[in-house]
């Protein structure tokens, strides 16, 4: 067909154009004469390039008809179906909201059931989202091989509690699919299954009509061969749900492109089946998932409760574990997330900043880059996305388009400093002082995120040595110059910022023009270098002989002088020495089917234990007022590098969490063929291979150590956010910026998943070129926090929440004339309490009414406009029940204290977590179960279940948000 406009953030290649047009139009033409068929869709990606692009105006008139009378149906409803193993549970919600938003908008309907059937592995974050998103069942499919097995028992249908804290508050009706999963090709002698219109040809369907390798269709002489196939495959499924309504699949990825073939065949099968009733003792009806839950709930069959605890890993078979994922295309994941935080970061600042007149910035022209960055964010969510199980050429794709969303986001922040900072009239985003110093200098702008003070060292880049660092009213700024660890000829300058939450500090860096003996002007401190010489691996008992100390106030780190290794942790707290070893490993992968089970995309598998990955070791330490830096180089082809940093903060509470780290950030690459590349931390800690990992950055989960035939990969986990081990004295915690796979291999050790690069030498990998030839360098980020479980229970989750929204930098050169010192406007701070995160702040842009009945009527006048004073609000409580004394307790958030910066609040909404219902008004499914009705966990009446008009309480960790919506006008207007 060609070209298509696809509008202005999406263009994918010919070959999805053309599949997603022929599906979409074929599926729509047939339901429209056929008042029998279904269908459902749940991406709503790919349906809003075919809406916008494609559709016509009479197709979009069908499509209405066919929603209104639930014919056709959307399931899920995201933007995209995501991971469950390595997206954080921000992203998730993102990307949720974006596509609720679309059918909202589009056709005032909320979707109430999922369909989460292709994700690898199933997360008990996912249940509690939908939960509170107003679903009302949910369907999963890929979970451990031999645990399906067994829930084919009696337990295939069950109501899963997914949060601990949350309980039956936020239960869900869970289907799980069986042996068969989502896909209804069923091996036979004589026939290929039920795919009438079988492979795809793109973009130009075959010239006779004929597609390669179509299944037989069903005639007159075949039809008791294909009833009998089909008839005895839902008798075998029946004894194992809960009821004697089946929900059998009819579909399989890339179908449905020639809709009526599939519909005529079906129709004839179901009709024969349907008149043979007591021969087949198989009814068949088409139905939605909406019909099939109906039925099921209304029997009202008590089900079995399941726990919080998870569906991952997953593998297929005995020796195919899909755990490789969690590190396949780390150069993706991170910028997955760096750009998600920066989305995080310039929402905030366009909330705060757009509730006030702005001259110089089209409001319209802001929000429309958030909107860009957002579905680049959302739509990298996608489980064949960033779990790296794409060819390079859709990667470049997601690469483009986060890039040029990142890019639009960071104008955006730029043009909003415009509102405290002089900036010259012309095109939105571009700042510049407009007064000031002499050429050479700069002005750095930095952004707080958070809603807490945070206290921490920025990094920049400076090309002079001598530099003094001045805040806004010209007193100096504690500041470090070093030798820049990655380009000889540049340095690194690190500052010492404290800034209050949603706010910034303004910086003026330049070089310094001391003369010799002026005491007036203030340099920032330069850091001494000392060199040690390369030391090869050892394994004598020598070894921890000669040791030398870097310490700041709240660690001392040990590193032997004959291996250039850290040797121990000493923790000032619970005065507890732990020896700690960390170096970087390798498993040698094999990539050739032919020669035994592979590692891929999706598969990590090893045979052997991992390797050192290095011959020998240098080492230099960089040591000043601010920061001492531990420079680690393990040498071979290729060279692997850690950066290793202390910080030494202001005493007290300000300085806490920068105290309580040990910042690592790595380079590892390019990787040698058939290589995957972890870094392994080995403890004296007694854990009995005892891991704990988190679910999406959400709640914890505990990894005991299973024995399998295929040890290694099988206990691999997904390490969102954090992962940790602990023996009854000492915990030792990891915290990451990024995705990665992790796994306590033995007693006391925990090793992270970098890198991996793979030769995939598998026929069907090659035809489409998924393969994993990753020649990139990996650039990662792991802070290390130790101490008594009482602490780093307290500073983890702050800590883990710091790493993901650091503070955002803008920088811009200082013009000649520029004034040092522009005494900017602040706005005034947002302060949360430390057990309550700030999930999100934003201007929505959404267009709908949040009254569901003027919605509605306004859908229909064709009336919607974007919102600029209605504000979406989300807080998160960090701490489980019981996981601490003190920040696992209810908080009250006083919403008009909190937000009296942005102005006056007129009224306020508890919404659902996309934003779609009003919870007054949602009333989701309750189902029977086999449980006791006091251990539920549902709410009593109280303070945590009627708060207070202006106060609301913020829910526990698994609500995820307790989310708002306001409506918010700048003063001299009255609250409502």
């Amino acid at each position: 067909p060609g070209p298509l406009p696809w509008g202005p953030w999406a263009v994918p290649d010919p070959g999805t154009q053309a599949y997603v047009t022929t599906v979409y139009t074929s599926v729509v033409e047939d339901l429209t004469r056929n008042k029998q068929h279904r269908f459902i869709i749940v991406d709503q990606e790919f349906f809003r390039l075919w809406w916008d692009g494609v559709a016509s105006a009479k197709q979009k008139v069908q499509v209405r008809q066919l929603v209104d009378q639930g014919r056709l149906e959307f399931v899920l409803g995201g933007q995209v179906m995501h991971d469950e193993a390595v997206t954080h549970v921000d992203d998730q919600i993102l990307q949720l909201t974006e596509g609720h938003r679309f059918l909202y908008e589009t056709f005032g309907i909320r979707p109430q059931f999922s369909w989460q059937v292709d994700s690898f592995g199933a997360s008990a974050t996912t249940p509690t989202l939908f939960a509170l998103a107003g679903f009302n069942g949910h369907i999963i499919s890929r979970i451990d091989y031999d645990l399906k097995e067994t829930m084919q028992q009696d337990q295939m249908q069950f109501v899963w509690r997914g949060s601990r804290s949350l309980l039956a508050q936020q239960e869900i009706f869970t289907h799980v699919l069986d042996e068969n999963g989502y896909c209804s090709h069923l091996p036979t002698t004589c026939l290929k299954g039920f795919y009438w219109n079988e492979k795809a040809v793109f973009p130009d369907p075959p010239w006779d009509g004929m597609y390669p390798n179509q299944t037989v269709p069903v005639t007159l002489s075949n039809i008791q061969r294909y009833a009998n196939t089909l008839s005895y495959n839902v008798r075998k499924r029946a004894p194992w749900f809960l009821t004697p309504h089946i929900l059998w699949p009819w579909g399989c990825d890339r179908q449905f492109f020639n809709a009526s073939v599939q519909f005529a065949n079906m129709d004839y099968l179901m009709g024969y089946i349907n008149k043979h009733v007591s021969q087949f003792g198989v009814l068949m009806v088409y139905a939605t998932l909406s019909e099939y839950f109906q039925t099921l709930h209304s029997e009202h069959e008590p089900v079995q409760v399941r726990d919080h605890r998870d569906f991952l890993p997953y593998s297929s078979d005995m020796f195919h574990s899909w755990t490789g994922f969690y590190a396949s295309r780390s150069g993706l994941k991170r910028l997955a997330r760096r750009a998600s935080a920066l989305l995080y970061a310039g929402e905030s600042m366009f909330t705060r900043f757009m509730l006030a007149p702005h001259r110089f910035l089209d409001r319209a022209w802001g929000l429309q880059q958030l909107q860009k960055l957002r579905w680049a964010v959302s739509e990298v969510q996608h489980h064949e996305a960033i779990t790296g199980a794409h060819t390079p050429k859709v990667s470049d794709m997601f690469v483009g388009r986060l890039n040029n969303g990142m890019h639009g986001v960071q104008k955006l922040m730029v043009g909003l400093t415009c509102l405290s900072f002089p900036c010259s009239k012309g095109h939105p985003g571009v700042w510049s002082v407009s007064h000031g110093l002499e050429p050479g200098g700069y002005v750095a702008v930095i952004y707080n995120p958070l809603a807490w003070t945070v206290t921490t060292i920025v990094t920049l880049t400076v090309d002079f040595p001598k530099v003094s660092v001045t805040d806004e009213s010209g007193h100096p700024v504690p500041a470090q110059v070093q030798n820049s660890k990655e380009m000889p000829s540049v340095y690194d300058l690190l500052v010492l910022t404290t800034i209050p939450g949603l706010s910034y500090q303004y910086y003026v860096i330049k070089p310094s023009r001391r003369a010799k003996g002026d005491t007036q002007v203030t340099e920032a401190t330069m850091a001494n270098t000392k060199q040690f010489g390369r030391r090869p691996r050892r394994h004598d008992s020598s070894v921890g002989r000669r040791l030398v100390h870097m310490e700041n106030d709240c660690y001392t780190v040990s590193l032997d002088k004959d291996t250039n290794l850290m040797h121990s942790i000493w923790e000032r707290q619970s005065n507890q020495t732990i020896q700690v070893t960390q170096q970087f490993m390798e498993y040698e992968a094999n990539g050739d089917e032919d020669q035994g089970p592979i590692s891929d995309n999706y598969v990590f598998t090893s045979s052997e234990t991992a390797k050192p990955a290095w011959e020998t070791v240098g080492m230099e330490i960089v040591e000043g007022e601010l920061v001492t830096e531990i420079r680690q180089y393990f040498y071979r082809d290729p060279t692997y590098t850690v950066y290793s940093r202390l910080a030494r903060g202001p005493p007290g509470a300000d300085g806490e969490l920068l105290c309580h780290r040990i910042e690592q950030e790595y380079r590892v690459g390019p990787l040698e063929l058939n290589c995957e590349a972890i870094w392994r931390t080995s403890t004296n800690l007694n854990t009995a291979r005892v891991l704990y990992s988190d679910n999406n950055g959400y709640q914890m989960q505990r990894r005991a150590y299973k024995h399998h035939e295929n040890n290694i990969a099988r206990n691999y986990y997904p390490m969102t956010q954090s992962a940790f081990i602990q023996d009854r004295q000492s915990r030792l915690v990891l915290l990451s910026e990024q995705a990665h796979g992790v796994s306590s291999q033995g007693n006391g050790q925990m090793e992270v998943m970098l890198h991996r690069r793979l030769l995939i030498k598998q026929q069907w990998a090659l035809s489409i070129n998924v393969t994993l030839n990753d020649t990139s360098v990996a650039h990662s980020v792991l802070w290390l926090l130790l101490g008594p479980s009482t602490l780093t229970r307290d500073l983890g989750q702050r800590s883990g929440v710091l790493l993901q929204h650091r503070p955002v930098v803008l920088i811009r050169e200082l013009s000649e004339t520029a004034r040092i010192h522009p005494h900017p406007q602040h706005q005034e701070a947002v302060t949360l309490p430390p057990s309550i995160h700030l999930q999100i702040l934003s201007i929505p842009g959404w267009t709908y009414n949040s009254n569901y009945t003027k919605h509605v009527k306004n859908l229909r006048k064709g009336e919607a406009k974007a919102e600029f004073r209605r504000v979406l609000l989300r807080l998160h409580h960090l701490y489980e029940v019981d996981e601490d004394p003190v920040r696992s307790q209810p908080v009250t958030v006083n919403l008009q204290s909190v937000l009296q910066g942005l102005g006056s609040v007129v009224s306020v909404e508890e919404r659902s977590l996309t934003g779609t219902w009003d919870v007054s008004t949602l009333h989701r499914w309750r189902w029977p179960t086999q449980e006791p009705g006091y251990l539920r966990g549902l709410c009593t009446p109280g303070p945590g279940c009627s708060p207070a008009r202006d106060s609301l309480p913020a829910p526990h960790l698994g609500s995820g948000a307790g989310q708002t919506w306001l409506r918010s006008q700048l003063c001299p207007l009255r609250p409502v």
